[in-house]
């Protein structure tokens, strides 16, 4: 019994343009891409991040030198609490004017001069009247001399209490003063850091700015060349549809019939079963037609 086989396949022209998309497409797979290109990267820190921690850290203990003047303001500010007896640091005899002595021993040697001067009067105005006159010198000389100590005393005083109070004042000024000192060294002790502080904030925004466009662009670079290595696949891919559709819309090429002689049951059997496989695989495998 004769058996007739048909097999209907696509257009020949489809069949070569499978056939060159085979061809391409093991070409294109079998050289490995090489994704290093497109591999995710880091920007790498902008150098005013880099400022900034170099900053922050070499500003570590910046206060200390402020916060030590300050103490040191403190403790001589500290020698001169009390009444300032004694003649140590902080004392009013060490704020006394070194000249205090010398105008004291001076206005003295005048006062003692001019005392002198007077006892002689007396004793010359006594002498005139000769032994009555005597007499009455030495009452008089007592009295002008106990006179002249108690003057003496007093202007002495007079004079320490000027030079007390000149030095007491000038005592309490320095007290002050260092007290000022110390309230500046503080206020730089805790303004420095500050300061430091809103420098680094400012350069480690501006930095951060600048990373993150350097990352956008490393980004857009990745992203270009990731588009680049794969434009050749994207468009084998687009080819390969294209095909596809020509397969399913385009009318098949004439059906071809074989004449085949009489056949075992067995042969006939095995004939029928390639026929189906071809068809299949002319339908679901159009791109690997030989």
């Amino acid at each position: 019994m004769a058996i007739t086989q048909q097999i209907t396949a696509p257009a020949e022209f489809i069949q070569d343009l499978a056939k060159d998309y085979g061809t391409q497409l093991a070409g294109l797979t079998a050289v490995p891409m090489d994704t290093s290109q497109f591999a995710p990267s880091v920007a790498a820190q902008d150098p005013l991040q880099t400022q900034a921690a170099s900053l922050a850290a070499s500003g570590v203990g910046s206060y200390e030198p402020f916060l030590t003047a300050a103490q040191t303001s403190l403790t001589g500010a500290q020698d001169l609490l009390g009444p300032g007896a004694g003649t140590g640091a902080g004392s009013i005899s060490s704020f006394m004017s070194p000249y205090q002595s010398q105008v004291i021993d001076t206005t003295l040697a005048e006062f003692d001069r001019n005392r002198a001067i007077q006892e002689q009067n007396i004793r010359s105005q006594q002498a005139e009247l000769g032994a009555l006159g005597a007499g009455r010198a030495g009452v008089q000389l007592s009295e002008f001399g106990s006179e002249s100590d108690r003057q003496r005393a007093a202007l002495q005083a007079q004079l320490l209490q000027q030079g007390f109070g000149q030095a007491s004042a000038a005592r309490q000024q320095d007290f002050g003063n260092r007290l000022g000192i110390m309230a500046a060294q503080s206020g730089f002790a805790q303004a420095v850091p500050a300061l430091q502080r809103a420098d680094i904030s400012t350069l480690g925004s501006v930095g951060a700015v600048q990373q993150a466009q350097a990352q956008a662009q490393l980004e857009a670079q990745r992203q270009a060349n990731q588009l680049a290595a794969f434009e050749p696949q994207t468009r084998l891919d687009t080819y390969g549809r294209g095909i596809t559709q020509l397969i399913s819309g385009y009318p098949a090429a004439g059906s071809r019939f074989t004449q085949t002689p009489n056949l075992s049951p067995l042969e006939t059997a095995l004939g029928v079963a390639s026929t189906i496989g071809g068809v299949y695989g002319a339908i679901n495998n159009p791109r690997g037609l030989r």
